[in-house]
């Protein structure tokens, strides 16, 4: 407990574009079709006297290096809360427009042709929306900062079926991403899941309840491939939490470590497809209701702990982390994966080019780029090779917080789930929020991981490895050791 009141402040942006963009995720290009829902950014300030931290959760795949750049700097230039205390993470919708023009000292911009394979045409740029978005996130934020009054929170602790493995392991040791597991080679799914739900609650100075954070180990990609903006599953939770808790409820959520997860079925598919035809609801529905199931559960426990004066502490710190080591055989390796991607690109662009009334068809573009960014997937890894000889060392920014009994750390990766839960085994907070995506993000997959390959644990993958993951997770667990005052873990 602390003798200062806690300040609560909130706000919400909708960062929706009003023209079509580059959707980010999958392999192929997709250019926006339509909106089918919303996707914003909220904001949330906890303040303690001369403490304070400003969380903002995107509806979008990650908060990329140059998206939090911009809010930073308008924020530098307008006042309020301090830009470092920003802590700035995305829900990894595959459905929200491209914020990321680069990624560990690699340039990433898909919307140049050099980088895309093909012209797309007159579209918004990820710069046109980087800028577009910093400023309504901004406002937001600003606006969070001057309603900011005395309030409470409360947390508790449910559970919801969301997330799950996605990668399983043959007979032979080798791992997959998705496919067909009705073979008489599965042997079994790769990995751990976490169903928990962490429930942070704000209350205003009655002691109504005014916002809710949910954290889940579960990237917001039930609906990854469509051609339209959205917010994925968060758009169907929040509908439902405000249906049952009031239109006014501000929803802030948060994705735990999940590199491995995705709220997709491996095996039971039909019984799971069976069940949604009988409640008669979409596979988004039924992971919103679950959430608001979860959330409104746990709430109901909660009032007589509401806390108005939690102690409050924030640190962020700059992290040197090794990349993850490359040899000449996994250059040799990825380059040789690459030479049939070029020709399938080379063979693409040269149907466009010999065709011109191609460029006509709806989704012309997607053969193309799909093969192009393949090629590109594996000949990064050779670019990761010579970067390396140069520095073998990247700087990543980690956010943590202390709010009463409870722990908040962030993290810029997809973060896979074996670290989530042994930071949350270790940690010294009652109940620990970790938060994934809050950078410009990669999978930085578990040791045990490795061995088996598949997507997300290759090297074309990642830019990290196991040595930084566990860097990172002692780096995290020192840090709230230190918030809590213990001096040997």
């Amino acid at each position: 407990m602390s003798d200062t009141k806690l300040k609560i402040g909130w706000a919400q942006a909708d960062i929706t574009p009003d023209e079509p963009v580059l959707i980010c995720g999958q392999r192929n290009a997709r250019v926006s079709e339509g909106v089918r829902d919303p996707v914003t950014a909220t904001a949330l300030v906890f303040e303690q006297g001369d403490e304070h931290i400003v969380l903002i959760s995107w509806d979008l795949a990650s908060a990329s290096d140059e998206l939090c750049g911009a809010v930073r700097r308008r924020m530098t230039a307008v006042g309020g809360p301090e830009p470092h205390r920003l802590a700035m993470f995305g829900t990894h919708t595959h459905a929200a427009p491209h914020a990321r023009m680069s990624r560990y000292g690699q340039e990433y911009h898909p919307y140049l042709p050099e980088q895309l394979g093909v012209e797309l045409g007159d579209i918004m740029t990820p710069e046109e929306y980087v800028e577009f978005a910093a400023e309504l996130a901004a406002e937001a934020v600003a606006e969070a900062w001057h309603n900011r009054a005395d309030g409470s929170i409360a947390f508790g602790l449910g559970q919801a079926v969301v997330g799950r493995n996605r990668r399983w392991v043959d007979i032979h040791g080798n791992t997959t991403m998705y496919g067909n597991t009705d073979t008489p080679e599965f042997s079994h799914i790769d990995g751990y899941e976490d169903h928990s739900v962490n429930v942070l609650a704000t209350y205003d100075a009655d002691g109504t309840l005014t916002g809710v954070i949910p954290n889940i180990a579960c990237p917001a990609q039930e609906t990854e491939h469509i051609f339209e903006i959205s917010a994925d599953f968060w758009h169907e939770a929040r509908e439902e939490m405000r249906r049952r808790l009031g239109e006014g409820l501000y929803v802030l959520p948060q994705c735990s470590p999940a590199g491995d997860q995705s709220p997709h079925l491996l095996w039971g598919k039909r019984a799971h497809e069976r069940m949604l035809e009988l409640k008669g609801r979409t596979s988004r529905e039924e992971i919103g209701h679950r959430i608001a199931d979860a959330v409104e559960d746990t709430l109901r426990h909660l009032e007589a702990t509401m806390d108005a004066s939690p102690v409050l502490k924030h640190e962020r710190r700059d992290v040197e982390l090794t990349m993850r080591p490359l040899t000449e055989e996994d250059v040799n390796q990825a380059l040789a994966d690459a030479v049939p991607w070029r020709e399938k690109w080379r063979e693409e662009l040269a149907k466009l080019e010999a065709d011109p009334t191609l460029r006509d068809e709806p989704r012309w573009y997607t053969d193309v780029t799909s093969a192009f960014n393949r090629m590109r997937w594996y000949e990064r890894v050779a670019e990761r090779y010579e970067l390396q000889q140069q520095d073998p060392t990247r700087t990543v920014q980690l956010h943590f917080a202390r709010l009463g009994d409870i722990a908040i750390a962030t993290n810029p990766f997809e973060y896979y789930l074996d670290y989530g839960v042994y930071i949350k085994a270790r940690s010294p907070a009652v109940q620990t929020f970790l938060v994934q995506l809050a950078g410009p993000t990669q999978y930085l997959p578990s040791a045990r991981s490795i061995g088996g390959g598949g997507y997300g644990s290759v090297p074309a993958s990642n830019t990290f490895g196991p040595e930084a993951g566990r860097k990172l997770a002692d780096t995290t667990l020192d840090a709230l050791f230190s918030f809590w005052g213990a001096q040997d873990h």
